[in-house]
């Protein structure tokens, strides 16, 4: 049976790699951030990347550059001395996943975005739907798991069915998207929805009115948003959307 998203995940707002902002020390996915989104209440949506000895690192980008005092790929570069790199903006190194759940602790919701180590939105994943797998082991708070690669999802569905899954979806356009026409295509429909046992999807804000997205909402599958920069578009999404994942402001919530 596919495991539901949980109703806490659908009141307060999701903030996009925690409650980040650097001028005020919180970097991108920082425990700094994730402390601030706790306070104020918000579930927090994360991202994990995987590391040269495979393990989960809870970092958006594919390379060190923007986000950290380090250049190249996350993939070539060992746990430890990732977690020794400074974040930008910040007074700490890149958090592990393990790390972030203690933290986290169950207090809000969790989303855990898995990102493509494929390079294409192909077969060829694994080691870090592994890692989040074994991280999760034991971790009662609400958690949900989402990926813009239906393999990935497919994967994690294999490794927790309990966990509610979802897709990240996507108008995919060439220019946003350095995929093929037919892969592109392919996800755009969002086909593999029923078989990877989602119940979720989170989609891209401007492509909100995309009649399939309309279909599956008609059908029980929750929608949430990303991402949402300002109260006007926050309007904007909720006449499709039951939650947002947003940034730059503070998003009012209930309580």
């Amino acid at each position: 049976m596919t495991p539901r998203l949980p109703a806490v995940f659908l009141r307060a707002p999701l903030a996009h790699r925690a409650l980040h902002d650097v001028t005020d020390g919180r970097p991108e996915n920082s425990r700094a951030a994730i402390r601030a989104a706790i306070a104020h209440g918000y579930g927090i949506e994360i991202d994990v990347q995987l590391s040269a000895d495979n393990q989960a690192m809870v970092f958006h980008d594919y390379a060190l550059d923007r986000l950290a005092e380090g250049t190249g790929p996350v993939r070539v570069v060992p746990a430890g001395t990732l977690s020794e790199t400074p974040l930008k903006g910040g007074d700490e190194g890149i958090p592990t996943l393990p790390e972030i759940l203690q933290l986290v602790a169950g207090q809000v919701p969790l989303l855990i975005e898995i990102k493509d180590q494929d390079g294409a939105m192909g077969d060829a994943i694994g080691p870090l739907e592994q890692a989040t797998a074994d991280a999760l082991q034991g971790y009662t708070g609400p958690v949900a798991l989402m990926s813009f690669n239906p393999h990935s999802v497919a994967r994690m569905a294999e490794h927790c069915p309990n966990i509610p899954r979802g897709i990240v979806t996507s108008s995919y356009k060439a220019a946003d998207w350095p995929l093929n026409d037919e892969t592109r295509d392919h996800l755009r429909t969002i086909p593999d929805f029923d078989r990877v046992g989602a119940s979720f999807i989170s989609h891209e804000i401007t492509d909100l009115d995309r009649p399939r997205v309309a279909d599956l909402k008609a059908k029980g599958a929750n929608i949430l948003c990303w991402t949402v920069k300002s109260p006007e578009q926050e309007a904007q999404a909720r006449q499709v959307a039951q939650n947002i994942t947003f940034e730059g402001y503070l998003a009012p919530h209930p309580g």
